[in-house]
């Protein structure tokens, strides 16, 4: 990880005029689940203390450091900013950290943005498994069904989305930060991205469906139970049914460099945990408006079009 020696830092931030940069976005890190704690402190947490240092070396006006939403105590009802912290898993807990280690760094413009499951073109997180999933399924001719139920909270944004809200973000904290009270709201300004949509499990099963004509549905309580207490096992079997019917759909479509795509689920993605955010603070001090407030059919279709773009999808 280059960004950790001197070096590598100097290759980030210098530039051939000689000027600094404005604004800062940290998007790095580990992005794969159900890693070692190492991997995380290593790609993570030491990233975000390299850049953050050398940012406020620089006197970079704006540093925006990405989180997770997953850092909050799972609540189906939305977490605002303030609310009580408990990372349900590893990925999160080391972006928590970042956030406190960030925030001890003298000089440091910091603002931290906490975002749920990103979804849109190109990408290819937990929208992405759930979509390969359901191409896995129809492949089979068989029902697609999901642990726990479908109130259950995965909370969204759009690329698009985001990518607007963290520019207007530095451009608002470079402006004097207007609106912020620093009494009830804290030194270090915590905004979250999330879509107006609430997104659920229902939400991605019902569009799901309809775009591959397969039957969704949900477990029934004794199966969650058991799944909840063996959850490894039920991860595995999932596993092992999907990924070879997919290698056969990748073959078949003679896809051989098949990109960032998978049905492969992590264990920490089924846990019966709410992804659930309040973003009214980002509404009420910066007047953004989502342009893709909720998860659609429409959006979702563009997704995969992208990814035959790419020659990804089979």
């Amino acid at each position: 990880m280059f960004p950790l020696f001197p070096e590598g830092l100097a290759r980030i931030f210098d530039r051939p005029d000689g000027k600094q940069w404005d604004y800062v976005f940290n998007c790095g890190g580990e992005t794969r689940y159900s890693q070692e704690d190492e991997v995380y402190k290593l790609r993570s947490l030491n990233l975000s203390i390299a850049v953050g240092k050398e940012a406020a070396k620089r006197g970079v006006k704006a540093f925006v450091e990405l989180s997770t939403g997953m850092v909050y105590k799972s609540d189906s009802s939305p977490s605002k900013e303030g609310d009580k912290l408990k990372p349900w898993n590893r990925i999160a807990v080391f972006k928590l950290q970042a956030e406190e280690e960030l925030s001890k760094i003298e000089g440091l413009n910091l603002i931290i943005v906490r975002l749920p499951h990103v979804y849109g073109p190109y990408a290819s997180q937990w929208v992405a498994t759930a979509l390969c999933m359901a191409r896995t399924y129809q492949h089979l001719e068989d029902e697609m069904k999901w642990l726990w139920t479908k109130d259950l909270r995965t909370n969204t944004a759009h690329i698009d989305d985001v990518t607007r809200a963290l520019w207007e973000i530095a451009a608002w904290f470079d402006a004097g930060k207007p609106k912020w009270d620093e009494a009830s709201m804290g030194k270090i300004p915590i905004l979250n991205i999330v879509d107006e949509g609430a997104t659920s499990q229902g939400t991605i099963a019902t569009i799901i469906g309809d775009i591959f004509k397969i039957e969704t549905g949900f477990q029934g309580q004794l199966i969650s139970t058991f799944a909840r207490l063996n959850l490894d096992s039920v991860v595995d079997d999932v596993n092992d049914e999907l990924l070879g019917p997919w290698a056969d759909l990748l073959a078949d479509a003679g896809i051989t460099r098949p990109g960032p795509l998978t049905p492969f689920m992590e264990k920490e993605l089924l846990k019966d945990t709410d992804l659930s955010m309040d973003g009214t603070r980002l509404k009420t001090l910066l007047g953004f408006e989502y342009k893709k407030p909720a998860l659609t059919k429409e959006l979702i279709e563009e997704v995969i079009e992208s990814y035959k773009k790419m020659k990804w999808w089979p």
